[in-house]
């Protein structure tokens, strides 16, 4: 088998291969034979088929099968040989073929790049810090008494964070459109939930009042029908409602399944929460700012094969969230262009090699203490934690979702410990969470 490679642009290579024309024969004579035993024809006894009428019936497509399964066993011992490590399928272009002469082939593909990751003490990365305050605190069982609050009536002008009951309806050079009308329509002021300038003319309105509200909406908006245009809504206030908070009481304490401590405990709780959930941000962002600085300090070819799959990935994704809950083919979703995913793909794919290639010379090994302890963190947030650790150890393809992550961790924690230039830089609870959020 002769074989020469051609580097044509990067990372990219072209393969020419040649099977030799008595290797092809051999194995196209092999499968005729099988075929004359095996094959039933009138006039002939099972297995006494001449090989000659088996070849003119089945010959051409034997031989393209042959060929096919030549061209992959080949295409394997060409980059063995050549010491390659392709990245992604190959693009073959089969040649001409004649009888007698050997066969050729050209593949194209991408190689695997060589990665050369640089000291991490020069790495600058930072460290978020965050201590909870009472204020904190108390913000969060405002919230929760929020959540739990009742919309009342008042006889008072609107303010922000109070509640509309709204009919309305919308037109556009005196014409009304698609979603520009409802009834009985609930808008909390100070959401943001309308387009710009509707909620804010809104304010100081008295139930019973009727007003005309002038707003363009923006260039970009998702209907195209609307978008950058001026509409007109003549908007009727049923009612104005401010949100009725319930006492911070035993009562309420007993609605989170505390039967003994009171509001004290409930306080407690919350706050063991508020902390686990920002230590589990905080990990989240320290582990970004540490790759954000592996990928920044280091340069690495990638190959576009690689990058196109993991576009389609991304893409495929996010057509799976589009399509939850809702009843319909996909083929009535958005459209959503490659070059919407291109540059985070690019990054999954940098940081995947730089990861490896840590992993490799660093002889990361993923600890299973730090698998079980990740996996039960996880499942106590059920009601029944051992059924959910029992799932996740049963099913091979979750553990190891669980383990790739546990590893990227130690990476980081690795790391870590040999940059010089790490920061400590202070944040507020919320500064953290609402980033989050």
């Amino acid at each position: 088998m002769q074989v020469s490679v051609e580097t044509t642009t990067g990372l990219e290579r072209k393969m020419t291969v040649a099977i030799p024309a008595d290797t092809i024969d051999s194995d196209v004579n092999k499968k005729l034979q099988n075929l004359a035993r095996t094959q039933r024809m009138a006039g002939f006894r099972p297995g006494k088929i001449p090989v000659s009428i088996i070849k003119k019936r089945f010959g051409a497509s034997v031989r393209q099968e042959v060929m096919q399964d030549a061209i992959q066993r080949a295409f394997y011992d060409a980059v063995t040989q050549e010491k390659l490590e392709p990245a992604g399928q190959p693009m073959i272009e089969p040649g001409e073929y004649k009888d007698g002469d050997d066969f050729e082939f050209t593949a194209t593909f991408d190689v695997l790049p060589e990665i050369k990751v640089k000291d991490f003490k020069s790495l600058k990365i930072e460290k978020p810090t965050v201590e909870i305050t009472d204020e904190d605190l108390e913000s969060m069982m405002t919230t929760l008494l929020k959540q739990r609050g009742t919309w009342e009536p008042v006889k008072r002008m609107a303010r922000n964070d109070d509640q509309l009951l709204l009919d309305f309806d919308g037109t556009i050079d005196g014409e009304a459109f698609e979603g520009g009308s409802a009834k009985d329509f609930s808008l909390v002021l100070g959401s943001n939930s309308m387009i710009p300038g509707f909620e804010k003319k809104l304010l100081k309105v008295k139930t019973g009042e009727e007003r005309d509200l002038e707003v363009t909406f923006p260039d970009d908006y998702q209907s195209e029908e609307v978008a950058g245009k001026v509409a007109i809504f003549v908007v009727k206030v049923k009612e104005v409602q401010a949100l009725s908070l319930p006492e911070l009481d035993d009562e309420f304490v007993k609605l989170f399944g505390i039967e003994e401590g009171g509001v004290e405990k409930l306080k407690e709780e919350i706050k063991n929460n508020m902390q686990r959930e920002l230590a589990a941000n905080l990990k989240g962002r320290m582990k970004t700012n540490v790759l954000e600085a592996l990928k920044d300090a280091n340069d690495v070819e990638l190959p576009k094969a690689l990058i196109d799959q993991e576009i389609e990935m991304l893409r495929q994704q996010a057509m799976n969230q589009f399509n939850q809950g809702r009843q319909g083919s996909t083929a009535d979703l958005p459209d959503m262009p490659a070059s919407l995913f291109e540059d985070r793909a690019k990054v999954r794919v940098k940081l995947a090699f730089l990861v490896g290639k840590i992993i490799e010379e660093h002889e990361v090994v993923v600890d299973p203490e730090r698998v079980k302890a990740s996996i039960e963190g996880m499942a106590s947030a059920y009601d029944e934690p051992e059924q959910m650790i029992n799932w996740y150890y049963s099913n091979k393809e979750n553990l190891k979702q669980v383990e790739s992550s546990v590893i990227e961790e130690q990476v980081v924690d690795l790391i870590m410990e040999k940059s010089s230039k790490v920061t400590e830089k202070s944040y507020s609870f919320n500064d953290i969470m609402n980033k989050q959020a």
